[in-house]
């Protein structure tokens, strides 16, 4: 199959980035089809670390072509500083292109992003405050600008002082401390709306070209089915559709051309930010994972909260993305830990859920049905490459995990970099 589409199984942080850079290198492109800068994704092979939150992971291989497809939301300023920072180390970026249709995130959308999530209060979701939530919902309510309209600076400007007028009138209905300056604004788009305008490109007729001449292209979701505005938790979610079927409507890509679903699943659980998380550990064992797994965020550097593996909440994430294979990974961290659990279920006000809740509240009163597991005290090394060199304790766990999810696992992850990877059979895009 010519495409397929990488998404997380859970809040994120599941490994997509080093999974995306795994495939990459047996694809003609990787799309970044969703989300913004409030996603990070770190990459490492050797002894070199990169850190993407607009850039497709993928674009560290040679000859990829990278594309931010329309329905990711752009970040110039932060876009540019991190082209340079990567073009600085010697990669070539110059088949990275951007959907001319694709929103932009305004400094406004910050300013209100923060100001709005203060209002909240102890009611606080969690934001990375980057804007995204805000820019998403100006697209929504048609007061968004979009790439395209970098190259037409004098309605560019007449559009910019009747939004600022919208915006401003909000922050003071809100009382919120806002001050929009339609000006500065248009000032500081003009700085950047050339280097930016370089790469813009009608990625929807580039990826259907690609598909038409059987080539390879990798579909890179930014954050985890858990947080799809429509399937995750809401309101604790990011402000897109993560799920796989997204992928057409913000790629623009035609249906006739198959897709096929891969899921990236961390062999715990972890979730940055507020929200129901019913299998958090603040014990011995959630500081081990934290520690060991270096669950910091990427793009917030805020610490994640550690749970055990929750299959039932996964298991909701693979029925509404289809998936049947998946990459584990984090494997290694849990190495040391005499016993493991997985929850399978939960219990709500005494009786078994039959499908994982719609609302939060639910969510945040459920107690989960564990199924306990012997954990393994040998280190998963980069002396690893077989599936076979595994413990058997790790090899039941895996097991389980197939068996439960329906899934089979073709790719494990017993390490950070490109070469503490297992793969089981052929794996092609």
């Amino acid at each position: 199959m010519p495409a397929t589409v990488l998404v997380g199984l859970q809040w994120g942080d599941e490994g997509k980035g080093k999974i995306t850079d795994f495939m990459a290198g047996m694809a003609n492109a990787v799309v970044r089809f969703q989300g913004g800068a409030n996603a990070g994704h770190t990459v490492e092979f050797g002894s070199s670390r990169f850190k993407f939150h607009q850039i497709p992971s993928g674009m560290l291989h040679k000859g990829v072509t990278g594309i931010i497809a329309n329905g990711s939301v752009v970040d110039p300023e932060g876009l540019l500083s991190e082209m340079e920072g990567v073009e600085s180390r010697g990669f070539d970026l110059s088949k990275l292109y951007i959907s001319d249709r694709a929103h932009i995130v305004m400094p406004y959308h910050k300013q209100l992003d923060g100001a709005e999530e203060a209002l909240r209060g102890a009611n606080a979701l969690g934001t990375t405050k980057r804007g995204i939530g805000p820019c998403y919902a100006d697209k929504s309510a048609r007061l968004g600008f979009r790439i395209n309209e970098l190259l037409k600076p004098d309605a560019l400007r007449q559009k910019l002082e009747f939004v600022c007028r919208v915006k401003n009138a909000y922050a003071s209905a809100l009382s919120l401390d806002v001050d929009i300056d339609a000006g500065a604004i248009y000032e500081s788009m003009l700085k950047y709306s050339g280097a930016i305008t370089e790469h813009a490109r009608d990625t929807t007729g580039m990826i259907n070209s690609m598909m038409a001449r059987g080539r390879k292209l990798l579909f890179e979701g930014a954050h985890g089915i858990m947080l799809d505005i429509d399937h995750g938790n809401y309101p604790f979610v990011t402000s897109s559709n993560t799920v796989a079927g997204d992928a057409y409507a913000s790629s623009g890509m035609s249906p006739r051309h198959p897709i096929r679903p891969f899921g990236v699943l961390k062999a715990y659980s972890t979730r940055v930010g507020a929200g129901p998380f019913p299998t958090e550990l603040s014990d011995t064992v959630g500081e081990h994972l934290a520690l060991k797994g270096m669950e910091v965020g990427t793009t917030t550097g805020r610490p994640r909260r550690c749970g055990w593996l929750d299959l039932f909440a996964a298991r909701h994430a693979i029925m509404v993305s289809g998936v049947r294979e998946v990459a584990l990974t984090k494997l290694d961290v849990l190495s040391g830990i005499d016993r493991l659990k997985v929850a399978v279920g939960y219990e709500y006000d005494g009786r078994k859920l039959r499908d994982y809740p719609a609302d939060a509240s639910t969510a945040y009163s459920v107690r989960p049905v564990y199924r306990e597991f012997r954990g393994w005290n040998d280190q998963l090394d980069e002396g690893m490459k077989r599936y076979a060199d595994l413990p058997q304790a790790a090899k039941t766990y895996i097991s389980f995990i197939e068996k439960f999810l329906d899934v089979s696992a073709r790719i494990i992850s017993v390490g950070h970099t490109r070469d503490r990877t297992i793969v089981r059979g052929k794996i092609s895009i």
